[in-house]
């Protein structure tokens, strides 16, 4: 690599960054506009049109704020942890292709900072370093509140993080590549959401879960936790919570959008061909943070012991079955014939669809049920 190329790859790196974080302030505005919407308010309305600028503002009011340090935390385990909170998130975004790249200087400088042959596990691996800033920051701050809510954290996010393991296994053996842009281009004729809904929707609430964004937002809890790991955390320090937590809602997103909603693929006309596969990324990330912010605004907070038996129970054992289901459709055809197969799949789809129907019709009721009607 020429100095050029460091050149533009250094360019790369700044515009994607300053690009997620106008990003995330949009994304906070939305959530609040939409929010108030959803509850007849207006929401913020002062800074700037609408209110877009309402993040901005309170992103320097914190900055300038004081910030008081407890006397028993541990100093510099405390200070680290917000910025190990902000740094899994953007490292995270360096393996998503956001559009198809274009040429500067004789160099074709593609949308995508780095495509690694391991991006998948490179994802995972990132994923899993927010919970060392949510524990840490839990347990330096010296308080019982905070140390409740790390414990709390630390136990949601490993449990729901082997479910949006398996639904992301299912799609790289459906799509038989650990590279990202491989993936989005294997989605060339259908994308993945359609013959992987399943393990859309598996990945789709551990991603709510990974955030702790409600209904699984126990780790700050505000009615039990004053408000979990971060309670002795103000000023820039929690901005930088923040901040974090809405980039790996952001990630989350495009990552979804990536393995099953084809990236950044979608009809586009020839003028300025590299524009619109980045604008229908966009839409497709913010059409999921959409979603989530709807769930936010419909479904009340879950009890502690239901989240983890609703995890442990119910994802995990139909992320396994899916898996293995993945399996047979990859694996079957190939060794007995795509007839055979089809044939086979369609006689055991009927009988268990028949098991279904006559099953309530000839179940006993339990003695208590029948007491009780």
């Amino acid at each position: 690599m020429g100095w050029l190329d460091w050149l533009l790859l250094v360019a790369r790196v700044a515009v994607v960054f300053f690009a997620l974080l106008i990003l995330v302030m949009l994304v906070i505005w939305m959530e609040r506009k939409v929010i108030a919407d959803m509850q007849t308010r207006l929401g913020p309305m002062r800074a700037g049109p609408r209110g877009v600028l309402i993040t901005l503002a309170d992103g320097i009011k914190l900055f300038f704020k004081e910030g008081i340090t407890p006397t028993l935390v541990d100093r510099p385990v405390y200070l680290v942890a917000p910025v190990i909170a902000m740094l899994p998130a953007f490292l995270a975004f360096a393996v998503i292709p956001f559009g198809t790249g274009l040429v500067l200087f004789g160099r074709e400088v593609p949308f995508q900072i780095a495509d690694l042959s391991i991006g998948i596990l490179w994802i995972l691996a990132m994923s899993s370093l927010m919970v060392y800033a949510i524990v840490l920051a839990g347990w330096s701050s010296g308080s019982n509140y905070p140390l409740l809510g790390s414990v709390r954290s630390s136990a949601q996010m490993i449990s729901y993080e082997v479910g949006m393991a398996l639904a992301i296994v299912a799609v790289v053996m459906y799509s038989d590549t650990l590279r990202m842009s491989e993936i989005v281009a294997s989605q060339d004729r259908i994308w993945n959401v359609f013959p992987q809904f399943p393990a859309f929707v598996i990945y789709l609430i551990c991603g709510l879960a990974e955030t702790n964004r409600p209904p699984f937002d126990l780790p700050e809890a505000e009615t039990e936790l004053v408000a979990g790991y971060h309670t002795e955390y103000s000023g820039i320090k929690f901005a930088m919570f923040y901040l974090g937590e809405y980039l790996n809602t952001v990630t989350v997103a495009a990552v979804a959008t990536t393995l099953w909603l084809g990236g950044w693929r979608g009809p586009a006309p020839d003028v300025v061909p590299w524009l619109w596969p980045l604008l229908w990324f966009l839409a497709k990330v913010l059409l999921i943070v959409y979603a989530y912010i709807w769930v936010r605004a419909t479904l009340p907070r879950f009890r502690y012991d239901r989240l983890m038996a609703f995890g442990w129970k119910r994802l995990i054992p139909i992320g396994l079955g899916w898996v293995m289901f993945t399996g047979a459709i990859v694996v079957l055809p190939e060794e007995f014939g795509r007839d055979a197969f089809l044939t086979a799949f369609a006689i055991g789809a009927g009988v268990v669809i028949a098991i279904m129907l006559i099953w309530p019709l000839v179940a006993r009721r339990r003695p208590e049920e029948v007491s009780t009607s």
